[in-house]
C-alpha cells in the first residue's frame, strides 16, 4: 500500500513522561494529518533515534477512540452513561462545582489534580496558576522522583551531572536500574555507539534478565532493594585493591578515611549475601571499573522505587566518587539534568499568588485522601471537587481500591480532561476532551539530556478538541481570574515571556534554531570545581533532613517514613516490604517496552506487540506451586488480590515476580490492575511510592490458558 505523500515536515519534540524529550520530524500529510515520526538528526542527544510507540504516533493522533465532544455523565457513577453536551456548558458546570464546593467547606476542597502526561511547562503547569490564584489545595509531585532525586542531592547537592552525550566517548558504560531499551532509547544509541567506536563495556544491573540486560557485556541481576550492597562492595575492593583515587578523596569528597573504615567489613561476601549475586561476579565488575578510568555510571529510577530507594541512589553515586571517575571525560556519573537549564515558570504557574499557608495534598495518596482519611487530607477539609489534567490516577496510583472508592463518592465533583476513555475517566462526572502534542503550543526541557526544544503547534485537532491552556483559560474567566498573573496570554505569549525573563533568548530565536543547548562546561558537569555544597564536597555522610533538592516546590512535604533509620554512610539498610512467610514472593511492576505509564495502551500497534497481561514466574518457583504456562495464577497481599496469565521465565529471579507494563484495569482478569497490590505508604525521608517494593503471595487459580479482553 502507497505510504502517504507528506505536504510539509514539521518539528517538536515528545511530550511524554521520558528522560530523552527527543527531538522529532513530523509528516505532515495535510491540516490535520501526521504521517511518519522521526527522530530528529541534528539533535545530538536525539541522534535520529526514537522508541518504536511515538514512531507509530499517527496511530495515537487518529485513533478512532479519542474523545471529541465533552460528555456528562448521566446515571450512577462508573456505569458509563454519557451525554454530549457543548464547551460552554461544560465549563460553566465546572466553575459552578467550583464555587459550590468552596462555599461549603473552603478553597481548600477544590483539588486540581495533574502529573506528566505531556512534558510542556505550558500545557502541564498552567494548571498551578489556577490553583494559586484560587487558594486550592496544592499538590505533592510523590510519585516518580522523590527518592532518586533526594538520593543524588545528599550526595551531589546539584541535580546535574556529566553531559549524557559523553557514554559514546566512554570505556565503560554502566545502565544501573533502568531498562533503557524499553523505556530511553537514546541511552543505548550512545552506549553501543561507545562499544562500537571504543569497544566499551556495557555493564547492565537490574532485578530481571529484561531487554537492556540481554545487551549488556556484563549482566548483573541483584534481588531486589540490595543496590546500596553491591554499591558498598564495589567500593570495599577499590580500597582493599588500591584502584580508589585516594589523591581525588582528598580533594573532593567529606570523610575518605571513614568511609574506608565503615566499608571494611562489607565486602564481595558480604554483599553477595544481601544481592544474590556471586562473590566472582561483583569482583569482576570491581575490576572492570577499577582499570578503566572512563566509566559513565547511568543511575535510572527503577532502582530507587523501593523503601531505601533515596539509600540506594546515594550510594551507587558514591562508586564513581571513590574510583573517581569524575575527572575523565567519559567517566562519571548521570541521572538528571533538571537544574540546568534555569527557565522561570513562575508567570505560567501563578507563582505571586501562590500561600504558603495552603495545604498540600500527596499525589501518592489520593485514595486516602478521597476517603477522607484525616492524615491525607493533612489538617484540612474534603476534597469535594475535582480537574484532572495529563494522569490517570484510577490506573496508576497505589491502593487502586481506595482510589476507585474515593472517587464513586456522591459528593465528590471530578472532571477530566482526557485524549481517550481512561480509567479515571469512566469515573468522572464530566469528561473533556484534549489535544495532543501535535495539536498546540508547547516548550519542553529534557531531564534526560541538555537541551530544550520547542513544540509548536503542526495541525488543527479534531473539531470539539480543546488544549489544557484552554481549560484554564475559560475557566479563570468563570471564575474571576481575568487580569491576574498569567491569565488573558497565548502559549506562545507565555513561551516568549519566559525565555527573555530566563535569558534564552526568544520565541522566534528558538523557532529559527529549534533547541537550545545548556550543558554547562565540563568542569562544571563534572564538579571539577567542587561539589555544591558549602565546602565543596561530596558527600559521603548524607545529613538527610537537609538532602530535599532546592528546587521542588513548597508544596512538597516535611521528613516522612522511618527517616531515623536512613544510615549515616552509604550502606545496605533493611526497610523494604520483604518477602516473609505469609509472602514469600517480592514483586515488581516493570514498564512495557510499548507502553509509558498507562499511555500507549489504547493503540492496536502497542497492545499487539504487549499480548496481555501475565506475570513473569521462574520456573522453579512455578514447579513448587503447581503452576504451568498460561494457567492463571492469584498474587495478593493484604491489599487485595488478582488473577494473572502465569509466563514461565527463567528472567525472573527465583522468588521475584515480574508484571510489565500499566494495563487499563478491564484488560485484568478481575477488572482491577496491577496497583491494587502497591502501598502509598511515604518512602524516607520526603515521601514517594515504592511502586517496585510489594510483597505478595502466588497460588494456582486455576488450569487451562486464560484470555484477557487485551489479547481478544
Amino acid at each position: 500500500m502507497n505510504k502517504p505523500f507528506a505536504l510539509a515536515v514539521g518539528h517538536t519534540a515528545c511530550p511524554h513522561d521520558c528522560p530523552s524529550t527527543c527531538a522529532l520530524d513530523v509528516d505532515l500529510i495535510d491540516t490535520r494529518t501526521i504521517g511518519r515520526v522521526r527522530g530528529a538528526e541534528g539533535n545530538s542527544y536525539t541522534a535520529g533515534v526514537i522508541c518504536a510507540k511515538v514512531a507509530r504516533y499517527a496511530e495515537r493522533t487518529h485513533h478512532p477512540d479519542r474523545l471529541k465532544h465533552p460528555l456528562q455523565r448521566v446515571g450512577g457513577k462508573g456505569e458509563g452513561r454519557w451525554r454530549e453536551i457543548g464547551w460552554d456548558d461544560a465549563l460553566d458546570l465546572v466553575a459552578d462545582a467550583f464555587v459550590k464546593a468552596e462555599q461549603r467547606y473552603g478553597s481548600e476542597s477544590v483539588w486540581p489534580y495533574h502529573y506528566a502526561g505531556t512534558m510542556g511547562l505550558v500545557q502541564r503547569d498552567g494548571i498551578y496558576r489556577l490553583r494559586h490564584a484560587k487558594r486550592y489545595s496544592n499538590q505533592f509531585d510523590s510519585i516518580c522522583t522523590n527518592m532518586a532525586w533526594t538520593g543524588w542531592f545528599a550526595g551531589a547537592g546539584r541535580m546535574t551531572g556529566a553531559d549524557p552525550r559523553e557514554m559514546a566517548v566512554s570505556d565503560c558504560v554502566v545502565i544501573w536500574g533502568t531498562n533503557a531499551v524499553a523505556t530511553q532509547v537514546n541511552v543505548m544509541t550512545h552506549a553501543i555507539r561507545a562499544r562500537k567506536e571504543r569497544g566499551a563495556t556495557i555493564v547492565a544491573i537490574d532485578i530481571y534478565d529484561n531487554a537492556t540486560m540481554k545487551q549488556a557485556d556484563l549482566a548483573l541481576c541483584l534481588k531486589p532493594g540490595t543496590d546500596a550492597a553491591l554499591a558498598c562492595a564495589l567500593m570495599h575492593v577499590a580500597f582493599r585493591d588500591g584502584t580508589a583515587d585516594r589523591d581525588y578523596l582528598a580533594r573532593y569528597t567529606d570523610d575518605p578515611a571513614g568511609l574506608e573504615q565503615h566499608l571494611a567489613p562489607r565486602d564481595p561476601e558480604w554483599a553477595a549475601a544481601i544481592t544474590g549475586l556471586s562473590v566472582e561476579a561483583i569482583e569482576a565488575f570491581a575490576a572492570i571499573i577499577g582499570r578503566t578510568p572512563r566509566t559513565f555510571f547511568r543511575l535510572g529510577y527503577g532502582f530507587t522505587r523501593q523503601r531505601n530507594g533515596a539509600v540506594a541512589m546515594h550510594a551507587a553515586m558514591s562508586v564513581p566518587a571513590v574510583y573517581g571517575h569524575w575527572q575523565h571525560e567519559g567517566g562519571g556519573a548521570f541521572h538528571t539534568n533538571s537544574d540546568i537549564f534555569g527557565l522561570d515558570k513562575s508567570e505560567i504557574m501563578g507563582v505571586a499568588a501562590r500561600d504558603a499557608s495552603v495545604r498540600s495534598l500527596d499525589q501518592s495518596r489520593i485514595g486516602a485522601v478521597l476517603c477522607n482519611d484525616a492524615g491525607a487530607l493533612n489538617g484540612g477539609p474534603p476534597v469535594t471537587a475535582m480537574l484532572i489534567q495529563n494522569t490517570n490516577p484510577a490506573n496508576v496510583c497505589p491502593e487502586q481500591r481506595l482510589v476507585r472508592r474515593g472517587f464513586l463518592r456522591e459528593d465528590l465533583f471530578t472532571c477530566v480532561h482526557e485524549q481517550f476513555m481512561t480509567d479515571t475517566a469512566k469515573l468522572a462526572d464530566l469528561v473533556l476532551p484534549a489535544t495532543t502534542f501535535l495539536e498546540h503550543d508547547d516548550i519542553y526541557r529534557g531531564g534526560g539530556q541538555n537541551h530544550i526544544v520547542l513544540g509548536p503547534k503542526l495541525v488543527e485537532p479534531p473539531v470539539g478538541v480543546r488544549s489544557n491552556h484552554f481549560v484554564i483559560e475559560e475557566l479563570g474567566k468563570r471564575l474571576g481570574l481575568s487580569g491576574q498573573p498569567g491569565f488573558g496570554r497565548t502559549e506562545r505569549e507565555l513561551i516568549d515571556a519566559m525565555l527573555q525573563r530566563s535569558r534564552r533568548g526568544t520565541l522566534a530565536e528558538l523557532e529559527a534554531g529549534r533547541w537550545i543547548d545548556c550543558q554547562p562546561p565540563f568542569s562544571r558537569a563534572h564538579f571539577l570545581d567542587g561539589f555544591a555544597w558549602p565546602d565543596k564536597r561530596f558527600r559521603f555522610r548524607p545529613d538527610w533532613a537537609g538532602s530535599r533538592a532546592p528546587n521542588r516546590p513548597p508544596e512538597a512535604m516535611g521528613l516522612q517514613g522511618p527517616h531515623h533509620r536512613l544510615p549515616e554512610w552509604p550502606d545496605h539498610v533493611e526497610l523494604t516490604e520483604s518477602a516473609d512467610a505469609a509472602h514469600p514472593f517480592r514483586l515488581a511492576t516493570s514498564p512495557a517496552r510499548q507502553f509509558l505509564n498507562s499511555t500507549f495502551a489504547e493503540t492496536k500497534g502497542s497492545r499487539g506487540r504487549e499480548g496481555q497481561p501475565n506475570l513473569a514466574i521462574h520456573p522453579d518457583d512455578a514447579a513448587a506451586a503447581g503452576i504451568a504456562e498460561g494457567s492463571v495464577v492469584r498474587i495478593g497481599n493484604r491489599r487485595g488480590s488478582l488473577r494473572l496469565v502465569a509466563r514461565l521465565s527463567d528472567a525472573a529471579r527465583p522468588g521475584v515476580l515480574i508484571h510489565e507494563g500499566l494495563w487499563p484495569n478491564g484488560d485484568f482478569l478481575d477488572g482491577e490492575g496491577i496497583n491494587i497490590l502497591v502501598g502509598a505508604d511515604p518512602v524516607a525521608p520526603f515521601g514517594g511510592a515504592a511502586f517496585h517494593d510489594i510483597h505478595v503471595w502466588l497460588e494456582p487459580d486455576g488450569p487451562g490458558e486464560a484470555t484477557s479482553t487485551a489479547a481478544a
